[in-house]
């Protein structure tokens, strides 16, 4: 076995990475004969006519073929839920929900994840979903791949090692993984527990927004994403192969570890980054600008300018605007919004929004800070502050967030959320 922890950096280049000097194919990608009698396999995230910019895939230089496994058979019971979403449990209500509970027994990373809503067509490649994941031990002789979408994790409580094809990948509450449909990988627990949010996204693969008038210098800077150096296990047993296809999880026998990559070379690989790194862009005169300048990552559609799913973060920022109401205003929204909370405090949810929670704030329903931070925000003098102990996040989708059963009927929902508005006075005066 072969494992390293070595990092490559930027955003949609072309890498390459051995794990032994010689393995990686240079000139042809498919000579006749492979060094180290490796087999050459493309792995390809787009179209092969995809135009050249958008074009995803990469070239993996392996000790065994991927299609050596055995029957694929459904398991089940499983936490995960697929497209299409009944629209019919859905209200406008606003919703909101406390940390998922960790299980009494044990599971590992797949075994612990709950399918919280989700929108569009796996079949059509649009749309999203959100998981809620939770693990209180590793993964342990068996493997797993999504051909349904790309994976956006988002760790709130412990450490992961992610082991992958192209390689080994550490994360922890503060940084994101991207694990893009099709590739293969097992999940080790770094700590005792650990739980966090994922956006399964259908459509269009993640990419950096468009700065615009910001300039080259703002929000996520493509170098600060890393990806895994070569890694590789040889080994022989008896595993098992899960696969997430069309919304269900499936099984199969596999004699042999597929995480077996000795070299590869290419643009689709998965990545991390570290939200701290993330140049915050705000006003320093008065009123503040749209969410919009948060966003890390976005998913476009074939509308211009509107996003299948953004991820957007709310870090620690200084806040300086005069005569503005800081927190965010009470707004209704054609984009429908899921937020979470990593650690700290979200300014417009002071109260009941607690780290590993969650609400949900669907297409023109309207929200907005509770009454006691509306209270608090209207009578404090204004001077510069800086919001240290806080990082929330959204996945915002211009397709309504459709709930499974599991999420309407939680008993971790907060069924007295709205409860949270019904302090705000008429101050009106004629």
């Amino acid at each position: 076995m072969s494992d390293s922890l070595a990092y490559h950096c930027g955003f949609g280049n072309h890498f390459e990475a051995e794990a032994l000097p010689g393995a990686l194919v240079k000139s042809r990608n498919s000579p006749q004969k492979v060094p180290y009698g490796l087999y050459a396999e493309q792995l390809s995230g787009r179209a092969f006519t995809a135009p050249r910019k958008e074009n995803l895939s990469s070239w993996l230089y392996r000790i065994r073929p991927s299609v050596l496994h055995g029957e694929f058979t459904p398991v089940t019971p499983s936490g995960l839920a697929g497209t299409p979403f009944n629209p019919s449990l859905t209200p406008p209500t606003q919703l909101r929900w406390d940390p998922m509970p960790y299980p009494q027994s044990d599971c590992d990373f797949i075994e612990g994840l709950v399918t919280l809503a989700g929108n569009g067509s796996i079949e059509l490649q649009t749309g999203a979903a959100i998981h809620l994941y939770c693990a209180t031990r590793s993964m342990e002789n068996q493997y797993f791949y999504n051909a349904d979408g790309d994976f956006l994790i988002v760790p709130q409580e412990g450490r992961l090692r992610f082991k992958t094809e192209f390689g080994t990948l550490d994360i922890e509450p503060g940084e994101i993984l991207v694990i893009q449909r099709g590739i293969k990988y097992q999940v080790k627990l770094l700590g005792s527990r650990a739980r966090g949010y994922i956006c399964e996204n259908f459509g269009a693969p993640f990419r950096l927004p468009e700065l615009g008038v910001i300039g080259a210098n703002g929000l996520a800077n493509p170098r600060d994403f890393l990806y895994p150096t070569a890694a590789f296990e040889d080994s022989a047993s008896r595993y098992r192969l899960l696969a997430k296809f069309q919304g269900h999880l499936w099984e199969a026998e596999i004699s042999h570890s597929p995480l077996d990559v000795v070299a590869w070379h290419g643009n689709y690989a998965p990545y991390k980054y570290d939200l701290r790194l993330f140049n915050t862009i705000n006003t320093v005169s008065f009123d503040h600008p749209d969410p919009s300048i948060f966003t890390v990552l976005t998913s476009p559609s074939q509308e211009p300018g509107v996003a299948n799913v953004d991820f957007v973060i709310f870090p620690p920022r200084w806040m300086v605007a005069s005569d503005t109401f800081r927190p965010p205003y009470y707004h209704r929204n054609i984009m429908s919004e899921y937020m979470g909370l990593i650690y700290g405090t979200y300014d417009a949810k002071e109260n009941g929004f607690v780290p590993g929670g969650g609400s949900l704030h669907n297409c023109m329903s309207a929200h907005g800070p509770d009454a006691s931070a509306y209270e608090k925000a209207v009578s404090m003098p204004l001077q510069p502050e800086y919001y240290s102990d806080t990082l929330a996040f959204m996945f915002e989708s211009r397709q309504v967030w459709q709930l499974t059963p599991a999420a309407l009927n939680a008993d971790f929902r907060q069924k007295n959320y709205l409860e949270c508005w019904k302090g705000l006075k008429v101050c009106f005066q004629a």
